[in-house]
């Protein structure tokens, strides 16, 4: 699957490229098309998020009233999402299209020749791994990679020749094998950067709903004479913020984990990850002053 969309994102790539001629422009104006294409899933996203935010104070009513009786809570949790016309997995497509894009993504811009010039692995490596243009490589028991392939052998043929420069990056450079040039890291300290600026902006989002729905629960507790009932809200505000807290610790893992990616693959993949970054703060933006809740 990742590699059939490894494919499909080469084409499209490569049509690009074709009209730009740099690789690096080529990646924002393919990350600029993907975002659109993408958009109405993630303003769904959005919407849904939002949307699931409302019911909070709901969901906590049947907890409270179904406390002892999880089988009637489950039911009313059910109808209660029946009712608002809510799946409670929606939310998990979006996630599920983040790892398959990152995972094309990686295998794309490792493998431009294979996925964006679509040229085949016997015209590269020859059969049986002799011949082809690994053999023309300085070293072809090492350097066997296709970015290799690009840099030493660019100028020779015309069908491998991408132009990879981008406002003096070599965007086929690996940030983790080339240590003694620092400009390699430049496009993933913006990436880090970009996703940090983020996070807080989904915090800040997140915490103005928090606050809203505070205040409600407030005014409910202060006309809850039941001390019982009052020990059930606070477990359940206990329980909440015991989500919170895991859904902040994911939030951070995703960071994590295409920065240490970034790190070991060619700057073009952090670029397109930096400026997917921006675009993403944007919209987030946006859909927050105009999607009503």
């Amino acid at each position: 699957m990742f590699k059939f969309f490894a494919n499909i994102f080469g084409y499209v790539l490569n049509f690009v490229y074709n009209i730009v001629n740099n690789y690096g422009l080529a990646i924002i104006i393919f990350t600029i098309l993907l975002r659109l294409i993408l958009l109405p899933i993630n303003l769904k996203q959005q919407k849904t998020m939002k949307k699931t935010a409302k019911l909070q104070e709901k969901l906590k009513e049947l907890q409270d009233k179904y406390s002892n009786d999880p089988v009637r809570f489950n039911e009313e949790v059910r109808n209660l999402y029946t009712e608002e016309n809510m799946n409670p997995f929606s939310g998990c497509l979006g996630s599920i299209l983040q790892i398959v894009i990152v995972v094309a993504m990686f295998i794309l811009v490792s493998n431009p020749l294979t996925y964006m010039k679509h040229i085949s692995n016997e015209t590269l490596y020859g059969k049986d791994n002799k011949g082809g243009y690994k053999a023309e490589l300085e070293d072809s028991n090492v350097n066997y990679t296709e970015i290799a392939m690009i840099k030493q052998l660019g100028n020779k043929h015309k069908d491998i020749n991408l132009n990879m420069n981008f406002l003096g990056l070599d965007l086929g450079d690996i940030p983790t094998k080339d240590y003694s040039n620092p400009k390699v890291f430049i496009i993933p300290i913006l990436y880090v950067i970009t996703s940090i600026v983020s996070m807080k902006i989904t915090t800040s989002l997140t915490s103005k709903r928090n606050k809203k729905e505070e205040v409600i629960s407030s005014e409910a507790n202060e006309k809850l004479k039941n001390e019982e009932k009052l020990i059930k809200v606070e477990n359940n505000k206990d329980e909440m913020d015991a989500m919170e807290s895991m859904n902040k610790t994911m939030s951070y893992m995703m960071p994590i984990m295409t920065v240490s990616i970034a790190l070991i693959a060619p700057l073009g993949l952090a670029l397109y990850w930096f400026i997917s970054n921006l675009l993403m703060i944007l919209e987030r933006l946006i859909v927050d002053k105009t999607v009503k809740e």
